[in-house]
């Protein structure tokens, strides 16, 4: 079923590029609400918590909290009531506790806002990913998924570049107010174009025991937990990265002002994963790529940690760490949507409680391994650098169960 099939009466069809483009706006709400705030972390520590400013990456990890919450609830009721009723609900809650955060006098008040935040996003993440599954499958779904990554992968390479403009003129504070704005627009445009992809006769009814029911299905395939379990460890590696990154820049380098246009050129590299993974994944397949892009990481973050132990010359220190990180974010991108896919093949029949429960567990399970890797840094990327090498070798082993597992049932 292409999306141009899906008819909605008195209005034009939504073509496959403007579909693209209004999924990857949607998913893309998470990425703008973590990346935009980075520039805000300094000015958030010495205002907030001028003893310990690292607790400042609780901006961060608190949305992510929120986010693998939510999505466990969002899905399943996207299943009941439809997916465009889900995502406006959604949409009212990320705008209220971006509305909180705004007026927050202290940390932990902005830290409740940002999981009321990042509950409100999970509506946005998680429902678009039921909404592909809704209208794709197998290596078609794979390959739509990394079309929506492109044009996804702008939105975190100007992020911070935006959220730097807003703090120059308005304040750390300003960025709730793009927040707010963001998702006004692409919450309109979903109403407005996008025909309501779930008939209400393939509608599941909200009950508990149907819901843990649910959950029991999904957990019950050994490749589904394999690739929520790998999922986990891929995403601990991008969140580590993100949470580390603008401290990495200014205490270890000390570059604070050019941060911004070096997340963008480090995102803007990082995004030709998508297209490298849009191209070959429909030829070699899901799990030989993400087996391949974990190998390959482990032996580069192998090395880089290896030369950051030895000591590296002043200039040499920082090219290399720009270039590994950047491998990091590349790494991701033929990882994460392919593992996705891997785990909602067989689940078609309840791909919103699925797509809620693969999410969630792997949300939360990343911020927990995340907090530590963030809140051990001590000037320097090595705990980063450790953290990732530890989760892609596991990743690895993983990866392996998988392949043995896959071609025994075969």
């Amino acid at each position: 079923m292409s999306v141009s099939e899906t008819p909605q009466p008195g209005r034009a069809p939504i073509g496959r590029i403007e579909f693209v483009a209004l999924m990857a706006m949607l998913v893309a709400t998470v990425a703008f609400s973590i990346d935009a705030m980075l520039p805000a972390l300094p000015r958030i520590g010495a205002e907030l918590t001028p003893d310990a400013v690292n607790r400042a990456q609780l901006v961060v990890a608190s949305f992510l909290l929120g986010l693998g919450c939510g999505t466990f609830f969002t899905g399943p009721l996207s299943d009941s009531f439809g997916r465009k009723p889900v995502i406006l609900m959604g949409a009212a809650v990320y705008i209220t506790g971006a509305l909180m955060a705004m007026i927050a006098p202290s940390l932990e008040l902005i830290v409740a806002a940002r999981i009321l935040q990042g509950l409100g996003a999970a509506a946005a993440r998680i429902v678009a990913l039921a909404i592909i599954r809704d209208l794709y499958a197998g290596r078609e779904m794979a390959r739509l998924i990394s079309f929506v990554m492109m044009v996804f992968t702008l939105v975190p390479a100007i992020a911070p570049l935006a959220g730097s403009g807003v703090i120059a003129l308005t304040g750390w504070r300003g960025i709730f107010a793009i927040f707010i704005l963001f998702t006004i627009c692409t919450t309109l445009w979903m109403l407005l174009r996008l025909a309501e992809p779930l008939p209400a006769e393939r509608r599941r009814p909200f009950r508990p025991r149907a819901l843990w029911s649910a959950v029991k299905e999904v957990l019950s395939y050994r490749t589904v937990r394999l690739s929520i379990a790998v999922q986990i460890l891929c995403f601990t590696t991008l969140f580590s990265s993100i949470s580390s990154i603008q401290q990495i820049f200014s205490a270890t380098f000390g570059r604070t002002d050019d941060f911004p246009y070096w997340f963008f050129v480090i995102a803007l590299l990082a995004g030709t994963g998508s297209f490298v993974n849009a191209a070959l994944v429909m030829r070699l397949g899901m799990r030989r790529l993400v087996s391949f892009a974990l190998m390959a990481q482990v032996c580069l973050t192998a090395i880089t940690l290896t030369l950051f132990l030895i000591g590296l010359p002043p200039g040499i220190d920082f090219a290399v760490y720009v270039a590994w990180q950047t491998t990091v974010f590349f790494q991701a991108a033929l990882t994460l949507g392919n593992l996705n896919a891997l785990a909602m093949e067989p689940l078609g029949h309840i791909a919103g409680m699925a797509a809620s429960v693969i999410a969630s567990i792997g949300t939360v399970g990343s911020v927990i391994l995340t907090v530590p890797v963030g809140l051990s840094f001590n000037g320097t990327p090595l705990p980063l650098l450790t953290g990732v090498l530890a989760c892609v070798l596991g990743g690895t082993l993983l990866m392996r169960k998988l392949e043995k597992i896959e071609h025994y049932e075969g």
